[in-house]
C-alpha cells in the first residue's frame, strides 16, 4: 500500500473524528485524519468546535466566571474576606486559550502515538478510486495532497445557525466562537436563543458583571428538560439576575457604531425594543458539509442537509460513514465520539454499539443541569405507567457544607417493574453525578438496585440514592 493509500480516512477531527481515527488504527488499518481546524499561529488545532470553540473553552471560561463570583460574593460566608476584587479578563481569555492548546496538541500526540498520519486542511470528494483503493479525496489548505482510501468516514460537524438579516460578525452580533472572545465585559448583552449555549454564554458573562438579558421563541423553557427541573433551574436563574424572556418573536436586528439593537414582540404581543453592546445568537446549529465534495460522489443529504445513514452510521454509498453532527441524533460531543468508536469496530466486522437512549446530556450552568432517559412529559404523553422519587440537595449534607443547596435529583421508573426511565438533576456537579445513572440505565437497573448500594458519606450521590428510596415512598433524609 502506497504512502497515499489508506484503508480508512476520516475526514474532520473533532471528537467524533479523532476518536474514530485513533480507534481504527488500534483495530490495524492504516488510517488518516484530514482536518482543517488552525490556530492563531496557522497551526494545527484538531479537536474540531468543541475544542477549539465549544466544549473546551466554555468551560474553561465557566469555571473561571464562577471563581470570580464566588470570591465576590460567597467567600465571606466561608470567613474568607476579600479587599480589592478585580477582574484581569485578558488572562482569564488567555487561560482559556492555553487550555485548547493542550487539548489541541493533545490530539496530535494521539494520532502520533497510535500512527494515524494527519492531513492539515480541507477534505473533499475527488470521485471513485481506481480498482478496490474505494475513494480518492483531494486535501487543500496548509497541506496540499491527494489521497485515497477504502473507507471513508465523515466527521464534518456542525456550524452555528444564523439568523437571516443578523449575520455574524463576530464583533457585535457574536456566535458561540465569538461569543468566548469578547474582549470586554460588555455593559448590556443579549442573547437569542435560551439553550445550552445562550445559558451558559449568558451565565459567563452575568458573573462577571453584564446585564444579560436572555430573549427565547418558545413558550416553555428548556422545552427538552423535564418540566419540574425546567422550572427549579429558571427559578434559579432568575434569581441569579439572567433576565429570562420567553414567547419572543424576533423582528428587526440593527446594528449602529458600537451597538445593536433588537426588535421584538413579547409573550402577550406587546412590541419591544432594546439595544445592546454585543448580540448572541444561539438558536441551534447546521450540519457542515461545505466543501465535502458531495456531489461528485453522490452523497444523499436529507431535507435538512445532514448526511443520511442508517442504524450503523452507514451512508447512502459503500464504504462510507458519517457520524457526529452531520447526522441525526443529538448533537452532543460524546455521542460523537461513541458513534466514531462504533463505526471503526464496524469496518472491522465486530459489532460497535450506540445506545441513544442511555446518552446523557448536560448544560454547564450552575447549578448545573444533568439527564438521562424519559422526561415525566414524555412518560405521559406515551401512556407510561411510573412513579416518580424527588431529593432536594437542601437535605444533603455534602452540599450544606459545599455551600450549594440548590435543585434536586429525581427519578422515574416503571410502575410495575421498578426499571429506571430517567434521572434527572439540577444542582452541584450534576455533569458527574449523571454518570451513576447512564450506567444503571444500560444495565436496566431499577430504583431499588440504585436505593440498596451504599454511597458513601456525606457525598453529593447520597441524593442519588435518596431520590431512588423516594421512589417508593422511604426517603431517609427528607
Amino acid at each position: 500500500m502506497s504512502d497515499k493509500q489508506f484503508d480508512v480516512v476520516v475526514i474532520g477531527g473533532g471528537p467524533g473524528g479523532y476518536i474514530a481515527a485513533i480507534r481504527a488504527a488500534q483495530l490495524g488499518f492504516k488510517t488518516a485524519c484530514i482536518d482543517e481546524w488552525s490556530n492563531a499561529a496557522g497551526k494545527p488545532a484538531p479537536g474540531g468546535t468543541c475544542t477549539n470553540v465549544g466544549c473546551i473553552p466554555s468551560k474553561a471560561l465557566l469555571q473561571s466566571s464562577e471563581h470570580f463570583e464566588h470570591a465576590g460574593h460567597a467567600f465571606a460566608d466561608h470567613g474568607i474576606k476579600v479587599s480589592g476584587l478585580e477582574l484581569d479578563l485578558g488572562t482569564m481569555l488567555k487561560r482559556k486559550d492555553t487550555i485548547v492548546k493542550q487539548n489541541n496538541d493533545g490530539i496530535l500526540f494521539l494520532f502520533k502515538k497510535n500512527k494515524v498520519t494527519f492531513f492539515h486542511g480541507r477534505g473533499a470528494f475527488a470521485g471513485k478510486a481506481e480498482g478496490d483503493a474505494g475513494y480518492t479525496i483531494n486535501v487543500s489548505g496548509p497541506t496540499t495532497d491527494t489521497i485515497s482510501a477504502k473507507n471513508v468516514v465523515v466527521a464534518t460537524g456542525s456550524n452555528a445557525r444564523q439568523l437571516p438579516g443578523a449575520e455574524f460578525d463576530e464583533k457585535l452580533i457574536l456566535s458561540n466562537t465569538g461569543a468566548l472572545a469578547i474582549d470586554a465585559v460588555p455593559g448590556k448583552l443579549g442573547v437569542i436563543g435560551a439553550g445550552v449555549i445562550g445559558l451558559e454564554m449568558g451565565s459567563v458573562w452575568r458573573r462577571v458583571g453584564a446585564d444579560v438579558t436572555v430573549l427565547e421563541g418558545l413558550p416553555t423553557f428548556l422545552g427538552a428538560v423535564d418540566e419540574q427541573i425546567a422550572k427549579e433551574a429558571h427559578k434559579l436563574f432568575t434569581k441569579q439576575g439572567l433576565k429570562i424572556n420567553l414567547g419572543c418573536k424576533i423582528g428587526a436586528i440593527t446594528k449602529g457604531a458600537n451597538d445593536v439593537t433588537v426588535e421584538y414582540a413579547d409573550s402577550t404581543g406587546a412590541e419591544q425594543k432594546a439595544t445592546f453592546d454585543r448580540l448572541i445568537i444561539s438558536i441551534g446549529r447546521v450540519p457542515n458539509t461545505n466543501g465535502l465534495g458531495i456531489e461528485t460522489v453522490g452523497l444523499q443529504l436529507d431535507e435538512r442537509g445532514f448526511v443520511v445513514v442508517d442504524d450503523e452510521c452507514r451512508t447512502s454509498l459503500p464504504g462510507v460513514w458519517a457520524v457526529g453532527d452531520v447526522v441525526r441524533g443529538p448533537m452532543l460531543a460524546h455521542k460523537a465520539e461513541e458513534e466514531g468508536v462504533a463505526v471503526a469496530e464496524r469496518i472491522a466486522g465486530q459489532h460497535g454499539h450506540v445506545n441513544f437512549n442511555t446518552i446523557p446530556w448536560v448544560i454547564y450552568t450552575s447549578p448545573e443541569i444533568a439527564w438521562v432517559g424519559k422526561t415525566e412529559q414524555q412518560l405521559k404523553a406515551e401512556g407510561v405507567q411510573y412513579k416518580a422519587g424527588t431529593f432536594p440537595f437542601m437535605a444533603n449534607g455534602r452540599a450544606r457544607a459545599l455551600g450549594d443547596t440548590s435543585g434536586m435529583v429525581k427519578f422515574l421508573a416503571d410502575a410495575t417493574t421498578d426499571e429506571i426511565l430517567g434521572v434527572h438533576i439540577v444542582g452541584p456537579m450534576a455533569s458527574e453525578l449523571i454518570s451513576e445513572a447512564v450506567v444503571a440505565m444500560e444495565f436496566k437497573a431499577s430504583s431499588e438496585d440504585i436505593a440498596r448500594i451504599c454511597h458513601a458519606h456525606p457525598s453529593l450521590s447520597e441524593a442519588t440514592k435518596e431520590a431512588a428510596l423516594a421512589v417508593d415512598k422511604r426517603s431517609l433524609n427528607f
